[in-house]
C-alpha cells in the first residue's frame, strides 16, 4: 500500500505542478495510534514543488489522491503531514487474500544471494556463558530474519580451539588434575576444563605477586611468571605438533565440545558449517607470507611480522610472534579468504562483541592492504556487552553467569511462576515439561534480544518472567489465547478457515477502528522483516510483535469475538484473530522463540 500511496503521490506532483519528482522524497509511514487515519505522507519535502504552504500542497495531495487512488476513502491535514484513511473494503480484501498464505510476511523465492553469518566462536578453555547467549541468540535471530528477506543464509562457527588461552587450561590440568575427566566427575566437559583455566588464573596472580614481593617490577613479573611461561612453551610444542601435547589438547578439546553440543540444543543453537582455528591458522600464516612477499607486510629485527596500517588511521598491527606463534588475527585472515572461496557471499556478517571493533577495523584494512577484493564483504555486527549489576563478567576469574546454570534458573523460574498462575491445569507431566523450557526459553531469549544489538544491558532474569508487559512470556500467551478462541469457534462450526471464499465475510461498513488499527499493524509485518533484515536488529521483531499482542490483547477484552448474532461479524473477527496469531508465531519464529497451543 505505501508503494501505491507514493506512485498517486509522483502522479498528482506531475499533475497539480507540472514535476517529475524523485521516489526517494516520498515519505509514507503509518499513521501514529492518536491520530486518524491508516498512512501519513510527509509533505513537508514537497513544497519545493507546490510553493505553497505545507498545509495547502497537503490539502491539494490529499483532494488528488482520493479523487483518483480509488482506494483512499477520506483524509484529513495537520500541519505538513497528510492523514489517509482507506476504504473498509481494502482491510477486508486485504485480511481474505492474506490470512491464507503460509508464508505472508517472508519472501521466499529466489534466495540466490548468499550471506554468512559467523556467530557463537567460543574459546575451548571454557563453558559458555551469558556473554555468549546474547552472541548465539542474535545470530540465530539475524539469520532467520535474512532468510525472510528471501536471503540464502549460511550459518557458521568458528571455535578458538588453540593458542595460549587453551595452554593455560592444559597446563593447570596437567599439575593439577590428577587424571580426573568429565566420567570420572559428572561434569560437564566445558565446565571441567573452565574449573582449570580459572586455577591457571589463580597461581599466575599468585606468582606474580611473589615475584614482586621479591624486586621484581610489575611488568616484568607479568611476562616471567613460570606457569605463564610454561604455558608459551606448550604452545610452541603445539605448532611444532609435538605428538603428547596433540594427544592432550585434543582429549581436552572433545570434552569441550560434548559440553558445548549439549547447551546449544537447550538454545535451539545449529550451524551449516564449524571451523576450527587449529586449522586455519595455517592458512592465514600463508597469506602473512604473501604480505611478506609483495611488500604489503614487514618483518621485525626480532623476526616477528607486522602490518603498517598508519595511513589508514590505525597504527602497526602484530601478524606473527617472534617466535613464528600465530596471534588471532592470523586465523582471521586465512579464514576470511577460505570461506569466500567456498561461498562466493555477497556479505560476511561477523557477530562479535564491540569489544572487538578494532580488531575487525584492522582485518579488513590488513586484507585491503593484500588487495583482497572480500575485504568489502566483511561486516562487523558489534553488539553491546551484558552487565551484571555487580558489574563486567570475567571468565579467567569465574566471575560468569553460565549459561547452563541460567538455562536452569529459567526453567525453575518459569515452573514456579507457571503453575502458581494455574497455567498448566490438565497437563500431562511431559505437556507441562515442555511449556516450562518454552516459556522459560522464551523469557530469556525475548528479554536479550529486544534491546538494540549495539547497545550494552543489564541483565535481569527476574524481570524477563512475567505474563503482563513487554516479555516473551505475555506475547507466548496471548498466542495460547488464541489458539483457545479458535479452538471454541472449531466446536461451534464456525467457518472462518473457508472466509477468503466466503462471499458472507462483509463485514467493512461495521469495521470497528480497533480492528482496522489491528488490520494495520498486521499489514506493516513484511516491511518491518525487510528493515530489520537491513538493521541486523531482531528489536525491531521484538517491538513489534509486542505492539500486536497487546493491541491484540485489549480488542479481545473490549470485543464481544464470539458473543454476537451476527454470524459474518463472528467470522470476520475470528478470521483477524487467526491472522494475529499467525503473524505473531511467525515474528516468534524469527525471534527463535517457540509459541505454545494451550496454556
Amino acid at each position: 500500500m505505501e508503494d501505491n500511496i507514493v506512485i498517486f503521490t509522483l502522479g498528482a506532483l506531475k499533475e497539480l505542478y507540472s514535476v517529475d519528482a524523485d521516489r526517494s522524497i516520498i515519505q509514507v509511514q503509518q499513521t501514529r495510534k492518536e491520530f486518524e487515519g491508516d498512512y501519513t505522507l510527509v509533505v513537508f519535502p514537497l513544497t519545493r514543488y507546490s510553493k505553497k504552504s505545507p498545509e495547502a500542497t497537503a490539502d491539494d495531495l490529499g483532494k488528488h489522491i482520493a479523487s483518483r487512488s480509488g482506494f483512499v476513502e477520506k483524509f484529513n491535514v495537520i500541519k505538513g503531514f497528510l492523514n489517509l484513511s482507506l476504504m473498509s473494503v481494502h482491510w477486508l480484501d486485504f485480511l481474505k487474500s492474506s490470512f491464507v498464505q503460509p508464508e505472508y510476511g517472508f519472501t521466499r523465492s529466489g534466495q540466490t544471494e548468499k550471506v554468512l553469518v559467523e556467530f557463537s566462536s567460543p574459546n575451548t578453555n571454557k563453558p559458555l556463558h551469558l556473554g555468549h547467549i546474547r552472541n548465539n541468540l542474535l545470530g540465530v535471530s539475524v539469520s532467520r530474519i535474512l532468510e525472510a528477506t528471501g536471503k540464502k543464509v549460511i550459518r557458521v562457527n568458528l571455535v578458538n580451539d588453540r593458542g595460549i588461552h587453551i595452554c593455560k587450561s592444559m597446563i593447570a590440568w596437567m599439575k593439577w588434575g590428577n587424571g580426573e575427566t568429565p566420567a570420572s566427575t559428572g561434569m560437564k566437559g566445558d565446565h571441567l576444563v573452565g574449573k582449570y583455566y580459572v586455577l591457571f588464573d589463580k597461581e599466575y596472580k599468585k606468582q606474580i605477586a611473589d615475584l614482586i614481593e621479591h624486586g621484581t617490577d610489575e611488568e616484568t613479573a607479568e611476562t616471567e611468571a613460570p606457569i605463564l611461561m610454561e604455558a608459551q612453551n606448550l604452545l610452541r610444542k603445539w605448532e611444532a605438533c609435538d605428538q603428547e601435547v596433540r594427544t592432550l589438547w585434543h582429549t581436552m578439546n572433545e570434552w569441550v565440545y560434548e559440553g558445548f553440543h549439549e547447551t546449544y540444543n537447550r538454545l535451539g543453537v545449529e550451524f551449516d558449517k564449524v571451523y576450527y582455528e587449529s586449522d586455519t591458522y595455517l592458512l592465514g600464516k600463508a597469506i602473512v607470507e604473501e604480505g611478506l612477499q609483495n611488500g604489503s607486510y614487514y618483518r621485525r629485527e626480532d623476526d616477528s611480522v607486522w602490518v603498517d596500517l598508519s595511513e589508514d588511521g590505525l597504527d602497526e598491527k602484530l601478524l606473527l610472534r617472534s617466535d613464528g606463534t600465530s596471534v588471532y588475527i592470523t586465523q582471521d585472515l586465512g579464514t576470511a579468504q577460505l570461506r569466500y572461496e567456498e561461498y562466493h557471499p555477497s556479505k560476511m556478517i561477523y557477530v562479535v562483541g564491540n569489544e572487538q571493533n578494532y580488531h575487525f577495523d584492522v582485518l579488513v584494512k590488513a586484507l585491503k592492504k593484500l588487495g583482497k577484493t572480500y575485504a568489502e564483504t566483511i561486516f562487523h555486527l558489534s553488539y553491546g556487552m551484558v552487565e551484571l549489576p555487580e558489574g563486567k563478567m570475567k571468565s579467567r576469574e569465574g566471575n560468569v553467569v553460565d549459561a547452563d546454570d541460567l538455562l536452569d534458573e529459567m526453567y525453575e523460574t518459569a515452573r514456579t511462576t507457571t503453575t502458581e498462575l494455574g497455567k498448566v491445569s490438565g497437563f500431562s507431566v511431559e505437556e507441562a515439561d515442555r511449556l516450562f523450557k518454552m516459556i522459560g526459553g522464551g523469557a530469556l531469549k525475548y528479554y536479550i534480544l529486544k534491546v538494540d544489538p549495539r547497545k550494552n544491558m543489564l541483565f535481569n532474569p527476574a524481570e524477563s518472567i512475567d505474563f503482563n508487559g513487554n516479555t516473551g512470556p505475555f506475547i507466548q500467551y496471548t498466542h495460547a489465547r488464541i489458539q483457545s478462541l479458535l479452538s471454541k469457534a472449531g466446536s461451534r462450526n464456525i467457518a472462518w478457515k473457508d472466509a477468503s471464499q466466503n462471499p458472507d465475510l462483509s463485514y467493512s461498513e461495521k469495521l470497528l477502528p480497533k480492528e482496522r488499527y489491528l488490520l494495520r499493524l498486521s499489514a506493516a509485518f513484511p516491511g518491518i522483516i525487510m528493515e530489520a533484515g537491513n538493521s541486523l536488529s531482531p528489536a525491531l521483531i521484538c517491538n513489534y510483535v509486542y505492539d500486536l499482542a497487546k493491541e491484540f490483547n485489549q480488542y479481545y477484552q473490549e470485543i464481544p469475538i464470539l458473543r454476537s448474532d451476527d454470524e459474518p461479524t463472528i467470522v470476520f473477527r475470528v478470521a483477524l484473530s487467526s491472522f494475529v496469531g499467525q503473524i505473531i508465531a511467525k515474528a516468534m519464529y524469527l525471534l527463535g522463540i517457540e509459541v505454545p497451543e494451550r496454556m
